[in-house]
Order: C-alpha cells, then sequence, then structure tokens
C-alpha cells in the first residue's frame, strides 16, 4: 500500500517499549521471560563475542583493527561514569554487537560499526534497564535474571555489569520490535527519533537486506567525484532564478534543501556523501523501501544512456530527488518534451544542468515561454539555443522575461536580433530591469546614443550582465590608465566592446605587458589600442609572437610600422600575410603593410600583379 508523504513528517518522540512500572501489591503479570540466550558460541566458531568485540583471536591478534570506535557515553550516564557506570557501557556495548550479529545475523565488522555508531540508541538500552532495576520485584521472580555465582564479586561491588545485564540489554533491545533498524539509521547520522519514526516505515525490511541496500544505493547515488560546492552553488543558482508557481515534487525539492541550507554549512553539504545521504533519507523515506534491483538499477542505467555521466550522477538525484520515484517509461515521457532543445544524445547534459526538467511545472512553463518568444517574433532556433545553453529560464515567469524583452525594444532590438541577443546570453533575460538600465545609463554618460547601446547589446550582451560598480567601471579606469583619454573611450568601446568583459589580469595586462617588451613604447601601444582596440584581445602565443617575428625576421620591417598600422594583427599570417609578401618579395616591390594588407584580393591583384606576368617566386627553403 503506498504510503502518503504528506503523513510523514519525522516525529519527535521516541518509540521506546518500557515495561509499566508496577506497585509491589500489584497484581499485573510481568511479562515472560525470552528463551535463555544462548548466543555466546554462536556464529563465532567456538570464540566468545567478548573476544570477537575486541579482536583477542590468538590466529588474528596481530593483524584485526579493532571493530569498535570508542563510544560517548550517553548524557544519562555522563554524570555517573566513576564507580564501575564505564563497564555498564562496555557490556552494552557487547551485548548489542551480539544481538546484531548473533541473532540478527549482520556481519561482524558491519555490526560493530552499528554499536560504534549508536551512541543514544545505546544509552537508551542502558537507561531503560536501569529503571526496571530500581524496581527488583520486575525481575527477580525470574532466576533467568539473577546474576549467578561468577558475577557475585561485580554485584557485591555495587556494578551492574555480567551476565545477567547483558542478558537484559539484549531483551530490551528485542521488545523495541524494530529488530534493530533503529541503531543502523542512528549509525547513519539520524537524531534517535527520526531513526524510531523511519523504523517504523521500514517495519518490513530485515536489517541485513537495509543495510545492503543502503551500502549499494549509496555507490549508486555518489559514484564518481565530489563535487562540493559545485554542487551547492548549483542548488542555490536553482532557486534563485525560480519565479513559477511550482508543483509538489518541487515543493518537496526546495523544503529539502532549504533544511539543509539551515544546517552548518549550508547547501554545501550536499557535497558530503554522508550527510547528503542522511538528510535525503529524512526528507524522502520512500527511498528505503524501492528495489534495488527491479527499480534503482533500472533508473541510473536509463540516466547513463540518456548522457548522464556516472560522475554527474548525484548533481542529478540530489538537485531534484523526485527523479528517483520516477519509472523509466515515464521519464522517457518527460524528456520528449525537450527533444527539440537537446537531441536524445545530449538530453543529458541538459538534464545535469537542470534537473528539473522533470518537473510538470517547468514543462508547462517550457511550453508558455515557446510562445511568448513565437510572438516576439523571435526565431525557434535562437529560443532553442537559449534555453540549451541556459535552461534555468525555465524556471522564470513568462512576466518576468517581458519586462527584460521590453528594456531590449527601448533599444531598437527586437525579432531576430532579440534573438542574437538571448542566443548568445540568454541568462540576461533572468536580470533585474533596473540592473540593466544602470548599464544603460553608464555607456550614455560615455557619450553613445540609445541606438549605439542597443547595437553594442547586440554585438556583447555580456557587457549587459555584469555589475557597473565591480567591473564596467574598473575596465574604464584601466583604459584611462593606460593613456586612453575620455574622448577616446567611444570610439575603443564601439570597436572592442569585450574589452569590458576582459579580465584585467588574465587578459589585458599580459597584452599590454607582451608589446612593451618587445621594444615599444606605452604611449605607442595606447596609441595601437586608440586606432585598433580589438588588438587587446588577440593571443600572445597564436598572434602576436608567431607576427611580430615574421614581420622584423622575414620581412625585415620595423615595429614602427604596426604602430602605424595596428590591424596588422588581425589578418591571417598563413593565407594573407605571407603570400602577399613573397608576392611583391618576388617582383622587388616594397610598400607598407597598409598599401599591402588593406586591400582586397582583386585591388591588390589589379596594383601589384601584372595580368599574364611570371609566377611570384617560391619562398626561400628553412
Amino acid at each position: 500500500m503506498p504510503i502518503s508523504l504528506s503523513s510523514m513528517s519525522l516525529e519527535s518522540s521516541s518509540a521506546a517499549a518500557i515495561p509499566p512500572k508496577a506497585s509491589p501489591c500489584s497484581h499485573t503479570p510481568c511479562p515472560p521471560p525470552p528463551p535463555r540466550l544462548s548466543i555466546t558460541h554462536r556464529r563465532t566458531g567456538g570464540r566468545s563475542f567478548s573476544a570477537a568485540l575486541n579482536n583477542h583471536s590468538p590466529l588474528k591478534a596481530q593483524s584485526r583493527k579493532p571493530l569498535l570506535r570508542p563510544l560517548q557515553l550517553s548524557s544519562s550516564l555522563h554524570d555517573q561514569a566513576a564507580g564501575g557506570q564505564s563497564d555498564s557501557e562496555s557490556v552494552a556495548q557487547q551485548a548489542l554487537l551480539e544481538y546484531l550479529h548473533g541473532e540478527l545475523g549482520l556481519p561482524e565488522e558491519e555490526a560493530a560499526n552499528i554499536v560504534s555508531g549508536a551512541p543514544k540508541y545505546l544509552g537508551t538500552l542502558i537507561d531503560e534497564v536501569k529503571e526496571l532495576d530500581e524496581l527488583p520485584e520486575l525481575w527477580g521472580e525470574f532466576s533467568y535474571w539473577k546474576a549467578d555465582a561468577d558475577n557475585s564479586v561485580a554485584a557485591a561491588d555495587g556494578g551492574v555489569g555480567g551476565r545477567g545485564f547483558k542478558e537484559k540489554v539484549v531483551y530490551m533491545a528485542k521488545q523495541k520490535g524494530d529488530g534493530g533498524k533503529v541503531a543502523f539509521l542512528e549509525s547513519l547520522g539520524l537524531s534517535l527519533p527520526s531513526a524510531t519514526y523511519l523504523a517504523r516505515i521500514l517495519s518490513s525490511e530485515n536489517l541485513p537486506a537495509l543495510v545492503h541496500k543502503v551500502k549499494i544505493m549509496k555507490e549508486m547515488l555518489f559514484s564518481g567525484r565530489d563535487e562540493g560546492r559545485i554542487i551547492g552553488k548549483n542548488a542555490r543558482r536553482l532557486m534563485m532564478n525560480l519565479s513559477i508557481s511550482v508543483d509538489e515534487d518541487v515543493q518537496q525539492t526546495l523544503s529539502f534543501f532549504e533544511k539543509i541550507e539551515a544546517k552548518r554549512g549550508g547547501l554545501d553539504i550536499l557535497g558530503d556523501e554522508d550527510a547528503a545521504f542522511r538528510y535525503l533519507v529524512e526528507s524522502f523515506p520512500r527511498l528505503l523501501l524501492l528495489s534495488v534491483e527491479s527499480h534503482f538499477k533500472p533508473m541510473l542505467e536509463f540516466l547513463i544512456r540518456a548522457g548522464v555521466p556516472r560522475v554527474s550522477m548525484r548533481n542529478v538525484l540530489l538537485l531534484f530527488p523526485p527523479t528517483i520515484f520516477i519509472g523509466v517509461k515515464f521519464m522517457k515521457k518527460k524528456l520528449l518534451v525537450f527533444e527539440q532543445v537537446a537531441p536524445a544524445e545530449d538530453i543529458g547534459k541538459l538534464l545535469v544542468r537542470y534537473p528539473w526538467i522533470l518537473s510538470t511545472s517547468i514543462q508547462d512553463n517550457y511550453k508558455e515561454i515557446v510562445s511568448f518568444f513565437e510572438k516576439e517574433k523571435v526565431p525557434r532556433v535562437s529560443i532553442d539555443l537559449a534555453i540549451k545553453s541556459w535552461p534555468h529560464l525555465l524556471g522564470g515567469s513568462t512576466g518576468k522575461l517581458k519586462s527584460m524583452v521590453d528594456c531590449f525594444g527601448e533599444l531598437d532590438v527586437r525579432n531576430k536580433m532579440l534573438g542574437k541577443v538571448i542566443a548568445k546570453s540568454p541568462q540576461l533575460l533572468l536580470r533585474k530591469p533596473e540592473e540593466f538600465l544602470q548599464v544603460v545609463s553608464l555607456l550614455e554618460d560615455i557619450g553613445f546614443d540609445r541606438i549605439t547601446v542597443g547595437k553594442i547589446l547586440v554585438r556583447c550582451p555580456e557587457v549587459f550582465a555584469t555589475s557597473v560598480e565591480k567591473t564596467l567601471r574598473k575596465k574604464l579606469d584601466f583604459l584611462t590608465s593606460i593613456g586612453i583619454s575620455e574622448s577616446h573611450l567611444p570610439r575603443v568601446i564601439k570597436k572592442y566592446p569585450e574589452v569590458l568583459v576582459s579580465d584585467i589580469d588574465r587578459t589585458l595586462v599580459p597584452r599590454m605587458n607582451y608589446l612593451t617588451e618587445i621594444g615599444l613604447s606605452k604611449r605607442e601601444v595606447a596609441s595601437m589600442v586608440r586606432r585598433f582596440s580589438p588588438l587587446l584581445g588577440y593571443s600572445i602565443e597564436e598572434v602576436f609572437r608567431p607576427k611580430v617575428e615574421f614581420l622584423v625576421n622575414t620581412m625585415g620591417k620595423s615595429l614602427k610600422e604596426v604602430v602605424e598600422y595596428p590591424r596588422y594583427f588581425s589578418y591571417s599570417l598563413e593565407k594573407k600575410i605571407k603570400p602577399r609578401h613573397w608576392v611583391l618579395k618576388g617582383r622587388g616591390m616594397e610598400c607598407s603593410l597598409k598599401e599591402a594588407l588593406s586591400k582586397n584580393n582583386e585591388e591588390f591583384a589589379a596594383e601589384f600583379m601584372d595580368v599574364g606576368g611570371r609566377p611570384p617566386s617560391p619562398p626561400p627553403s628553412p
């Protein structure tokens, strides 16, 4: 029978089963004693569990590591740690280990890990045994619980150790009726109330099968690299760009994010395998009811076939956990909605970038967005490119998109031009209009009219997606610092608006330094930038260096020539500069760089190549 998600809020009270206290005159019969436990040698090959716990096997004493990590005392025991109380904790550990390993069949090491990871559960067992021991009549009439002669010394010392106490701990663990699942869930990091609640949901699961299932699920969900802060950043971006009404699946995902964001470390916790799995289980408890073979494996195999890299699987499943519960057949149907945006071989990449495409509300909004832009006469290819490169658009309302489209229209950017803008920089559509208008005002202050600002928007829309104070003003200050006057700024920016989004330290400064290092003065470099500002975007190794070497070493020209004609660096070395140089050299002609390179092929042939004349001399051999 399906479990309603709405009924799965975690409870705050423990479900410990404690027999009721009775007065001496009470006639309520005590619970019958369980069968005498004879698990000391069961599943141990004749070894005692004490030896198993402490790894005292004579054959492996030198090689095996301790199974148990030191446990922290529960708060109820901490104040009484002296006087043999620590012994009770040690005995309780052994008792719980015997129960999990000997009675429930867990491998010894896994049982030990659970014991070491469930201190509050263990403390509860100890507290319940001591509470019953305060009324000896509850135990005293059963000889089964009486300490035997071997434990008389411990009893005389006031301790609670010995066989009787251990068996009482096991008895209380059985009385809880959860089959060890509460201890296991606490060892995963869940609080004791949460573990108790989830254990009820998982009542049909036996502990060994549940432990195995969790191990397999974690391997499937978290295989690959740890994306750490990246996945947290992606979660914040999903929330930030959402401005539509959402369905139940997205709402549950947002609640999942909000729960994690409230913790220390925030959404970056999603990069921690253990913590992420713990919160995932708490928020989506049905996860542990799914079959590994019939559900999990087919789902993951389908996602891999769809193009989701295994290393990015957690990005899909943690950023949209309802994906886990969608059947393969239904998932195929949902992905078909975006077949025009991304072909079958690329749909996995889209899913990694925006897992919410599987949400019903996002799919409905996609149809509205397409309809909106088609009414604006934007080509469908531009719409699809925008969504493919920035799928977070799918979380934005058409009302929000319209406010930005209206801003573009005021700059005379419409129809096909609008399509070019959103295809190049679709994230611009999610900006606030006031932030966009700040950039427009800055460009107007520099000296541009609105039509020219619109042309800059079409050529380099990234400029309008940046911060005026943190980015644009810094670039303007840099240009003035290298000798570009305010009167020349409009020319420089109009010719190469990309300079406003270029990194100063990694792009602009290295190019300036190279030009001065080869012998040009800062004044000459500034003059070159004023004449041909795209110069600042060329690669040093791929453009500057080979063309300077050819200019000086082969053409025999001075660097002063590139100061006069910096556009020289814009021409292809192999397709234009070298062929024209050999033509001129073969005819014994000398001319400036501008004369040789500025003409088109017909003009160059008419001026420098005689019709039917001799062919140019071949270049010299290396």
